[in-house]
């Protein structure tokens, strides 16, 4: 679920930053109510990135709290196991930062 929010919402961002760089472009040759429509079309292009980046943000805390209930339930579940596979991984690391 995130990996597909993550992707859909880094394409939305892509697209609206072009978007953005060709309004750009266009705002400094324009003049008047060229100008003023452009700059409302760039105010709009950024609420709209605003709203992508703060989706992005829900979904991400959202997926780290299930997560954390998911490893929680197996630690009360299993407590000596997550015992074992902490000290592993803690061995894991150990073993790779003494070989640099």
């Amino acid at each position: 679920m995130l990996t597909s929010n993550v992707k859909t919402v880094r394409n939305d961002m892509k697209t609206l930053m072009r978007d953005a760089q060709e309004l750009f472009r266009e705002a400094t040759a324009a003049t008047g109510d060229k100008a003023d429509e452009l700059r409302q079309k760039g105010m709009t292009l950024m609420d709209t990135a605003m709203s992508k980046a703060q989706e992005l943000q829900t979904a991400a805390i959202q997926t780290g709290k299930e997560m954390a209930e998911t490893a929680d339930d197996f630690v009360q579940e299993n407590p000596w196991q997550a015992v074992a596979i902490s000290a592993g991984i803690g061995l894991l690391v150990g073993l790779l930062i003494a070989r640099k």
